[in-house]
């Protein structure tokens, strides 16, 4: 019988939750971080560089490298991979520095 990482540590994780990434619907699970749902789901790139467009995604994955910045309800430059997932949440590429909007 095989066993899943929960056991030996005695947690009970709770009911997973949708969350969205560019509209598409992804579960997440109750403590995992936006990155950790969004690696789950098999989505490795949430953003891109501002001068070539080339795809980031988490690098170190504790918040030290910013590869993982993303746009989490709307608001640009969060680390994906230091930001809980929340029931609704809507997860969007981020496109380069994330204030394209703006008139800079």
């Amino acid at each position: 019988m095989a066993r899943t990482p929960a056991e030996p540590a005695g947690a009970q994780p709770g009911s997973p939750f949708e969350i969205t990434f560019d509209g598409r619907r992804i579960t997440a699970r109750p403590g995992q971080s936006v990155a950790a749902a969004l690696w789950a789901a098999g989505i490795l790139a949430w953003r891109t560089t501002r001068g070539t467009g080339r795809p980031r995604g988490a690098f170190c994955g504790i918040g030290q490298c910013y590869d993982c910045l993303a746009t989490i309800n709307a608001r640009p430059n969060r680390r994906a991979c230091l930001v809980p997932a929340h029931p609704g949440d809507a997860i969007t590429t981020q496109e380069g520095h994330g204030h394209d909007t703006l008139a800079v």
